[in-house]
């Protein structure tokens, strides 16, 4: 067996590199229609993004195109993603808006993971073009690069699956058509109408046409950028825009899959998947208590408006605030429109526990995912029937079919690792300068991809503070999160390197 074939990774990565630039284009109107200088920078950065992944392409596009084997895959994403993030921080170091370039990083790789942690201490007073690469960012990010070039590039000659799975490594691959670029392409095509079509309810619904298409991008994508120092908190005597980005965080965090179906009528097959039954029931079992919360410990930084005609007062004002809270802390999103860590405390920590939760899998929400804390749940519990009947073989099932015992190691090891790293992520950000809460929102924030923590990295706050090793091991938290542990971490291990 072959080992690597470098020349087709490297093709692949130019390729992605001229989808990047090609994005980064789209920020230059933005910043020539205000009148901006940011444009040059902008202009720069996308032409010398387009330039060096052309690059990589023309030298190695004669390479075999043999069929992509599972290393390659999973080096190829990696490696897309550092190249993503690394030609992305260009227009933030081109126009001067961020010159440090850990700070430019950490933004990047921040959007391209959907994280939505910020290091900006004055959005609103950033160039319109770079606001809108920062959302850009995030839409990116959410379905993957990769998945996109896979949708348009049938002609590259690589097999796409391997791609493809470590890209979303959930634990299902449901597929829509037996082609994965089939597959693909109708996931991108669902997830650029959801996102223009949010885009024009929030126009109707009031807000500017700019602000309108970033929050629908950072909504789509599970990000949580905002064009706003205080996030969707501005919008508070608003709460139809609201309402709509609620709506739309849910869509959001459900798997794709399901949406497609849903929108081709077979409500009943989306109403039978076990995920989402738990993702609906539990989300609005969690708003109901949250809503409680709220509405009996009125939080003081939750201001209804008379004036508006669709606040109905305290009840509409706990609800709306707990509806928001919940479903964008659940699908990793990070929109905020209060500060939650100044609820009482056990409003506080059942915020503080979605950390570790995340939405669908198929979606583009971060997180551990919900399939795979009803799999280790049902598994738990029939490892207390064994113990009655420790001859009996009772498979477990999720969607009425019994689960590999390979699938459900994977997953049980999946959740080690994460909770592992997680715990050793926060002893290391003590040692970097943060304080233990901090500490502990930082770790749970970055490996999630939510965004708005705990600590001095609150709702209200941000992570411009952090010290440089702290934002670089952040960062990198971000990554392997984004990618779900395994599509980084294996290429730390030996055996991945060795020819088999």
């Amino acid at each position: 067996m072959r080992h690597f074939n470098f020349k087709i990774i490297l093709s692949f990565l130019g390729l992605t590199s001229i989808l990047n630039g090609l994005f980064m284009l789209l920020a230059v109107p933005f910043s020539l229609y205000h009148g901006e200088e940011a444009f040059k920078g902008i202009l720069i950065a996308g032409i010398t993004t387009i330039a060096l992944g052309f690059t990589m392409w023309f030298f190695n596009r004669n390479s075999k195109k043999a069929n992509l084997q599972k290393k390659e895959g999973y080096l190829i994403v990696t490696l897309g993603w550092l190249m993503l993030t690394i030609t992305g921080t260009l227009p933030y170091v081109f126009t001067g808006t961020i010159p440090l370039y850990t700070n430019a990083f950490f933004e990047t790789i921040s959007g391209y993971s959907t994280t939505g942690s910020s290091i900006l201490l004055d959005i609103e007073s950033m160039p319109r073009g770079i606001l809108f690469w920062r959302s850009a960012t995030h839409w990116i990010g959410g379905m993957g690069i990769i998945v996109l070039t896979v949708a348009i590039l049938p002609l590259l000659g690589i097999g796409g699956m391997q791609l493809f799975m470590a890209e979303a490594p959930g634990p299902s691959a449901d597929k829509m058509h037996p082609r994965i670029t089939e597959t693909a392409k109708r996931l991108w095509l669902i997830y650029f109408t959801l996102t223009m079509v949010e885009f024009l309810l929030l126009k109707i619904a009031g807000m500017t046409w700019f602000d309108a298409i970033n929050h629908a991008m950072a909504t789509l994508s599970t990000g949580g950028f905002s064009t706003k120092n205080s996030s969707m908190a501005f919008y508070n005597n608003m709460p139809l825009v609201q309402y709509i980005v609620i709506a739309f965080m849910f869509i959001a965090g459900t798997n794709f899959i399901l949406t497609y179906f849903a929108l081709k009528g077979k409500i009943q097959r989306v109403l039978q998947n076990e995920e989402f039954r738990y993702y609906l029931f539990g989300t609005l079992f969690l708003v109901g208590l949250l809503t409680i919360l709220i509405y009996f410990k009125q939080d003081p930084n939750l201001h209804t408006s008379i004036d508006h005609p669709m606040v109905w007062g305290k009840a509409e004002s706990a609800f709306r605030h707990a509806s928001f809270q919940i479903i964008s802390i659940l699908t990793t999103t990070g929109f905020v429109t209060a500060d939650f860590t100044m609820w009482n405390y056990f409003a506080t920590a059942l915020i503080f526990a979605l950390f570790f939760i995340g939405g669908s899998a198929g979606s583009t929400s971060g997180g551990i995912k919900i399939v795979r804390h009803v799999i280790m749940i049902k598994n738990s519990f029939l490892e207390f029937k064994k113990l009655i009947h420790p001859n009996a073989i009772i498979p477990i099932r999720y969607d009425k079919t019994a689960v590999n015992q390979g699938i459900i190691i994977n997953i049980i090891s999946f959740f080690i690792l994460y909770m592992l790293i997680f715990i050793c992520s926060t002893i290391l950000l003590t040692f970097m300068g943060l304080d233990f809460n901090s500490a502990l929102g930082a770790a749970a924030s970055s490996l999630g991809n939510i965004g708005p923590a705990i600590g001095t990295v609150s709702p209200v706050d941000n992570f411009e503070h952090l010290s440089i090793s702290a934002k670089w091991f952040c960062s990198f938290l971000m990554l392997i999160g984004r990618l779900e542990l395994f599509t980084v971490l294996i290429l730390f291990t030996p055996f991945f390197w060795k020819k088999n």
